[in-house]
């Protein structure tokens, strides 16, 4: 009997990473029953991290929330409790910015100007007002470009204009702060607050938040030096924090505030694989198999399925590849195998139509080709 594990990120916007573990597990089990099946969902910050840990981490609650989506609507959500361990005895929470402030909340929509963070900062005062002993935030997959200020305002922050008004929520009230005064602003609980990242971008410049990341948000080539202009604004007034710091830039500038808030910014995958017990899952494992939305030449450059290999490679385990799309630029070089859902299926529409029937069809590809 052989150990497989399953440790894919989600196929974004397509299927979680918690459903497509158990869909390629499932495919696996169909080809080979006897196999000992564990599922060990991946996330690097972004969307299905809180589903990664819910999968991973025995005794984990799903605690709802309600706050103001990016675009002020009133969104449902949840943060995950942890259990207590000696380093955090009240519990660690895992929120997650995608699900509060991210930009598949907006559907097909992009506000540029006005989307805010305001609802990742609620859902993490949710938290600290449940008394958990340390967070662990994940930033990826935002709809903004306000730099955090929405975060640190449900926070206690206040961020004001020359009026002492405060300034509009989203990129447009960058240009008007004048003052801000943190002297309500709540504090980082004791255990510490770690950041869940794949961007290693900074604040400002060409390679910056609104630079890189604003078109993605909706924000026209004209807008970018505007916008680059009222973070450097924020960054000079907040301060706490160095905007070349790499990362600062993720999630629209939100790295900066968690930064100056007293976080702490890691690699996503990394710290992710650590928190679920995913390198000793590997290590005694007969194969690992991974996967994400589309892999192309960017993956290598902190991606899951990079450091699923890696952590494969180390310990000698073969390790197999399945993504939604492989590029032509892509390097499967560190795969035993690789499988792509849009071959199995005939085109991209229908491996996006049903992603778990794929993805079984994937896992039993594999068990019996490798």
């Amino acid at each position: 009997m052989s150990s497989v594990v399953f440790a894919p990120d989600s196929l974004k916007g397509s299927i979680s990473a918690a459903d497509a573990a158990a869909a390629l597990a499932s495919g696996w089990a169909s080809v080979r029953p006897d196999d000992d099946v564990v599922l060990r969902p991946m996330a690097d910050g972004g969307e299905g991290t809180l589903d990664a840990f819910a999968a991973a981490v025995p005794g984990s609650q799903r605690m709802p929330v309600t706050v103001t989506g990016p675009d002020d609507a009133s969104t449902d959500a949840a943060w995950l409790l942890l259990p207590p361990t000696p380093d955090a005895p009240a519990g660690t929470a895992v929120v997650e910015l995608a699900s509060t402030s991210g930009i598949e909340l907006l559907g097909d929509r992009r506000l540029p100007w006005t989307a805010q963070t305001r609802g990742f900062g609620e859902a993490v005062a949710a938290a600290l007002d449940h008394g958990v002993s340390r967070l662990v935030l994940g930033i990826g997959s935002s709809a903004s470009t306000d730099g955090g200020v929405g975060l640190l305002t449900a926070l206690g922050a206040r961020f004001a204009d020359a009026d002492g008004r405060p300034v509009a929520s989203g990129a447009e009230g960058l240009a008007d702060i004048a003052s801000i005064d943190l002297s309500q602003l709540r504090p980082v609980p004791a255990g510490g607050a770690l950041v869940l990242s794949d961007v290693t971008h900074p604040l400002l410049g060409p390679g910056g938040a609104a630079a890189v990341f604003g078109p993605q948000k909706g924000l026209e080539p004209a807008d970018i030096a505007a916008v680059d202009a009222g973070l450097a604004r924020l960054a000079a007034l907040l301060g706490g924090a160095d905007p070349s710091t790499p990362g600062a830039g993720a999630a629209g500038g939100t790295g900066f505030a968690l930064l100056a808030w007293g976080a702490r910014l890691v690699p996503g995958s990394a710290e992710v694989a650590e928190l679920i017990g995913l390198p000793h899952a590997v290590a005694t494992a007969s194969v690992v198999v991974t996967g994400e939305g589309s892999f192309d030449g960017q993956s290598a450059a902190g991606k899951a399925p990079a450091h699923v290999a890696a952590l494969a490679a180390a310990t000698g385990v073969r390790v197999a590849l399945v993504a939604g799309r492989i590029a032509a630029d892509a390097d499967t070089s560190a795969f035993a195998a690789s499988v792509s859902l849009t071959d199995l299926a005939g085109s991209a529409e229908s491996a996006l139509a049903d992603p778990a029937r794929w993805l079984r069809a994937a896992g039993e590809h594999l068990a019996r080709s490798l």
